[in-house]
C-alpha cells in the first residue's frame, strides 16, 4: 500500500487547520470531513455507506477507513449488531465459557465485516487514516495497514478474553453493563461492547496504533486556538466579498 507522502499529509492538515478558522466548525474535525479532505488529495471516492472502507481509490484497489476523535475519546469501531444478541446474552450471563463465545462473535463480525469490503469493491489492501486531536490543539495525523488479500484477518479472536462490566448508577439513570474484551498480552481494557444498548462497539485498543514521535508516516500540526476563528459578521464580510 502506498501511503500519502508528506506533502499530501501536509496539504491534509493545511485545509484541515483552515477550515478550523469557521465560527461554526464542530470542535473536533469530523469524520465525514477528514474522509472528503482525504479523498480529494488522494483522487479517491468517499463512499457515504455504512461498509468498513469509507473511501476507495479504484484505481490502485485501495481501501481506506477515515477515523477522528479527540484523544480522550474512543472510538467507535461500529455498530456490532449480532444475530440473536438478545439470546447469546442471555446465554453468557453466569457462563464463563458462553461470555468467551460472544466476545468471539464479536471480534469474527468485525473481521467479516472488513473482508466484506475486500471483496464488494475488489480490494487489495485496506489502510487506516487516523486523526488525533490532543487538548493542547496539536493535531496528530497517521496512516497504516490494517488488512489485505493476503492477511484479510484483522483482529484475532484468541488475543482477548471477555467479562461484564458492573452496573453503574448515576444521578439521571443506570448505565447498562458493557461486555469487556481485555487483551490478553497486557490485561488492559481493548473493546467494550454496549449490546444492551445501541450496540457500539467501541476500540480503546486503538491507541496502541498511535505513531510514535517522528514516526514518518504521521504528521502532527497546530490547529488555531478559539481565540483565533473568524467572528461570524467576519466571515459574512467575506463570503459577500466573493459576490461583488
Amino acid at each position: 500500500m502506498k501511503f500519502s507522502t508528506s506533502e499530501q499529509m501536509h496539504l491534509l492538515g493545511s485545509i484541515l487547520s483552515r477550515y478550523a478558522l469557521l465560527p461554526f466548525r464542530p470542535a473536533t474535525p469530523t469524520g465525514n470531513l477528514v474522509e472528503n479532505v482525504f479523498a480529494h488529495i488522494r483522487g479517491g471516492e468517499v463512499l457515504n455507506t455504512y461498509d468498513f472502507v469509507d473511501v476507495i481509490e479504484p484505481d490502485n484497489g485501495w481501501g481506506w477507513q477515515v477515523k477522528s476523535t479527540k484523544s480522550s475519546t474512543p472510538i467507535t469501531w461500529k455498530r456490532a449488531k449480532l444475530p440473536d444478541a438478545a439470546l447469546l446474552i442471555q446465554q453468557s450471563v453466569g457462563s464463563t465459557q458462553a461470555t468467551q463465545d460472544l466476545g468471539r462473535s464479536i471480534i469474527e463480525n468485525c473481521n467479516s465485516h472488513a473482508t466484506a469490503s475486500l471483496e464488494k469493491y475488489d480490494l487489495e489492501e485496506i489502510g487506516y487514516s487516523r486523526l488525533i486531536l490532543k487538548p493542547n490543539g496539536i493535531a496528530t495525523y497517521f496512516e497504516r495497514t490494517l488488512c489485505s488479500q493476503s492477511q484479510p484477518t484483522l483482529f484475532q479472536p484468541d488475543d482477548y478474553h471477555w467479562e461484564w462490566s458492573k452496573p453503574k448508577h448515576t444521578l439521571s439513570k443506570e448505565q447498562l453493563p458493557a461486555l469487556h474484551g481485555i487483551e490478553n498480552r497486557t490485561g488492559k481494557k481493548s473493546w467494550a461492547w454496549h449490546g444492551r444498548g445501541e450496540n457500539q462497539l467501541h476500540f480503546y485498543g486503538e491507541s496502541n496504533w498511535w505513531p510514535e514521535e517522528g514516526d514518518m508516516r504521521s504528521y502532527s500540526f497546530q490547529m488555531p486556538p478559539a481565540g483565533e476563528t473568524l467572528s461570524l459578521d467576519r466571515f459574512l464580510d467575506l463570503l459577500s466579498q466573493l459576490d461583488s
